[in-house]
């Protein structure tokens, strides 16, 4: 069976990208695909290049900027397909990729499938977003087989078998498009980072799996959005992370999310001993940010329980130990170092 793909791409203000990586998604092999610029408002002239470059494509302009979350939510109407692969505006991919992607979704029970992603930088290298697949430990803290911290690995085909994943990266995310309506898409509260971890896990909990092919191989740009060091983005992920855990996490295990902030208290003080005030100031207005999303947040919660119908034999896979003490105290670098991944 050949499934139909709708890629979707929001883009602003990033006619650069689109210029240098949108032609390799054109000279995709693959013959039932389509592709949809969703464009947040852009001022570069992304629409004239498109219609004059691309005109193959369909273009979506929106009348403000609603983000990464708003802007693929806002697209999906336009899909034709009935696969949606969610694309970051900077990524190249290879001709075959979505034939392999196409075989993924031949098992029902596949819900969300990820890409390899490698470096547009160092193409023989996973690319730091979401490598050969996200993990989380059991406090929630996220990492990537093929990334810890940090720490890229070469892919030197150690990640080179199908398997299931927690989280599937949201540079090149594929996914059934009936269950991205049922789950009802990204939770735009989050604006930017983690959205697509915290779509993931309503996914296993509606009772699909999240898997990865690693012979459909991509290459991310990566920091097309904000850099690693931004406040901005370590506030987007603090806050995230807390109102992911709340969504998500089984009513008996809150306690986790007390664990998190004060261990997010832990980093504010180190950041600020560390001579990074600015860092420790994002992470506190990420908790009052947390806190004004906190209702939003327990009420998808509620939703979410109407969905719900993951069986024990289709949890998702956990690291059962604390990824921080692992990587830091006893100072693994590897995700091959881990042991007990369920």
């Amino acid at each position: 069976m050949q499934h139909f793909f709708s890629i979707i791409i929001v883009t602003w203000n990033g006619l650069d990208h689109l210029k240098t990586f949108l032609p390799s998604v054109l000279d995709t092999t693959y013959d039932k695909f389509e592709v949809i610029i969703a464009d947040n408002a852009s001022t570069d002239g992304t629409k004239e290049w498109i219609n004059e470059y691309a005109p193959e494509c369909r273009i979506v302009i929106f009348d403000r900027n609603y983000g990464y979350c708003g802007g693929n939510n806002r697209a999906v109407e336009f899909a034709k397909g009935d696969i949606l692969l969610f694309l970051n505006n900077d990524v190249h991919v290879a001709p075959d990729w979505l034939d392999h992607l196409n075989r993924s979704f031949q098992q029902s029970e596949t819900g969300v499938v990820q890409p390899k992603l490698r470096s547009h930088h160092q193409p023989d290298y996973f690319e730091y977003a979401g490598a050969a697949g996200g993990m989380i430990d059991w406090l929630g803290y996220p990492f990537c087989r093929g990334r810890l911290f940090e720490t890229v690995e070469k892919d030197t085909g150690q990640y080179n078998d199908e398997s299931k994943i927690f989280w599937a990266s949201g540079a090149a995310l594929a996914i059934r498009k009936e269950i991205f309506n049922n789950l009802g898409g990204f939770n735009e509260d989050f604006e930017f980072h983690m959205e697509e971890i915290d779509l993931c896990w309503r996914v296993w909990h509606s009772g699909l799996q999240v898997c990865y092919q690693p012979k459909s191989v991509v290459y991310h740009y990566g920091g097309g959005s904000l850099p690693m060091e931004s406040p901005r983005k370590v506030y987007y992920n603090y806050r995230n992370s807390l109102l992911m855990l709340t969504i998500n996490l089984e009513s008996h295990r809150w306690l986790k999310v007390f664990l998190r902030l004060c261990l997010d208290g832990v980093a504010g003080v180190r950041s600020l001993l560390q001579f990074r005030p600015a860092e420790t100031w994002a992470i506190i207005k990420a908790h009052f940010g947390f806190y004004k999303r906190l209702p939003s947040a327990i009420r998808r919660r509620a939703q979410l329980k109407k969905v719900f119908r993951r069986t024990p034999d289709m949890s998702p896979p956990v690291y059962d130990k604390l990824i921080i003490v692992e990587r830091f105290l006893r100072r693994k670098r590897y995700y091959s170092d881990l042991d007990n991944i369920d």
